[in-house]
């Protein structure tokens, strides 16, 4: 396993938000977390990119205990997070804010990779265009072009389909399958669209007030049974 979250705990003030939660993942594979709004699907993504502080438990990336890491040494050991609402730097052009991802690619590899430009054609015609002026879809393929950009080895996705036109969430479903297919990266995908996750997942948890309450291979468990866990 090449991520290993194990009984993390964490609060905000009082507010307990994550309660003995366990999740892995695999490179070559896509984990996904599901849940309804407020279960603490992002708190959990953000304790492991470095971004909020967990009260106990362990965060291992690559056989080596990360949970105190700042959030740059994560990123430069290999962890890209897109997160929601994407972040892009709005006046930014679109090859500014791919640079942004330098400061944490290895050195010799700080350069836009061609590839980029394969998986996201739309974004090499709008090189000189700014962040802020790029449709919704088009700042959400920016945002995963950038996190690549990196050369992570495992990604963190926030939602990705969140307020995107079904055209493109064919785009990135793909991409997301291309990248899991090439076999040197795991992908971590929070998901509140079951379709979405069924078709991509090899494995997924479903969380629900801030606990895990069902985990597996994504074809072992009946849809119903994780439905129920998703449905208000």
């Amino acid at each position: 396993m090449a991520l290993s979250a194990q009984n993390i705990d964490l609060y905000y003030g009082a507010s307990q938000a994550l309660k003995g939660v366990s999740i892995g993942a695999q490179i070559g594979k896509v984990t996904c977390l599901l849940g309804r709004n407020g279960v603490g699907k992002t708190s959990l993504l953000r304790a492991i990119v470095g971004h909020q502080a967990i009260s106990s438990g362990t965060i291992n990336w690559q056989g080596n205990e990360i949970s105190k890491m700042s959030t740059p040494d994560r990123a430069r050991a290999g962890i890209a997070y897109v997160p929601q609402g994407r972040e892009i730097f709005p006046l930014l052009n679109v090859k500014e804010n791919l640079e942004t991802a330098f400061a944490a690619a290895p050195e010799g590899e700080r350069f836009i990779a061609d590839e980029i430009y394969e998986l996201f054609p739309v974004l090499k015609q709008m090189l000189s265009r700014r962040g802020g002026d790029l449709s919704g879809g088009q700042q959400q393929q920016l945002a995963i072009a950038r996190a690549l950009t990196m050369r992570p080895k495992l990604l963190v996705l926030d939602e990705p389909t969140e307020g995107i036109q079904p055209s493109i969430i064919k785009d990135i479903e793909r991409i997301i399958a291309l990248l899991r297919d090439r076999g040197d990266m795991a992908i971590l995908l929070v998901e509140q669209y079951y379709e979405f996750a069924r078709d991509l997942a090899d494995d997924f948890s479903v969380l629900d007030r801030g606990e895990v309450v069902l985990s597996g291979n994504i074809g072992d468990v009946p849809e119903a049974e994780i439905m129920k866990h998703l449905t208000v």
